[in-house]
């Protein structure tokens, strides 16, 4: 599967990391699904409503209604969810690894400025390979 991200949503993943800085950032990955892959056109924030946002996160359900609302008005659909690790690396956590649907969807996790993309499968996250349009 292909997984094309538009520079705009690059660059957001990236602003909201630092801002929320040293708490975790979260929220929606938004697009397209097809044939041909996924594409990622916007990077919709939502509250971090974790107890712990240091070292964690947990996405407002009300950010989430509201996009699945959008989506069946014909809006761009929820491919994903994003999120930061402050002080640590771009991969899943034990904690990431253990709250985990395998859904299939996708999950961007931005680290010191890297953005690394994974899928949420029924063996565990897999690394996708991602590129920039």
């Amino acid at each position: 599967m292909t997984i094309k991200v538009t520079s705009g949503v690059l660059v957001k993943l990236r602003e909201e990391a630092a801002n929320a800085a040293p708490e975790e950032c979260c929220g929606l990955l938004l697009g397209q699904v097809s044939a041909g892959g996924v594409c990622i056109e916007k990077a919709a924030p939502a509250q971090n409503i974790a107890d712990d946002r240091l070292t964690r996160f947990e996405i407002d359900p009300a950010a989430l209604l509201a996009a699945h609302k959008a989506a069946r008005a014909g809006g761009p659909q929820i491919v994903g969810y994003y999120h930061s690790h402050p002080t640590g690396h771009p991969v899943p956590s034990a904690t990431d690894c253990e709250h985990a649907s395998g859904d299939a969807r996708i999950w961007a996790i931005v680290a010191g400025g890297e953005v690394a993309f994974w899928r949420d499968g029924e063996q565990g996250f897999a690394a996708m390979a991602w590129q920039e349009v």
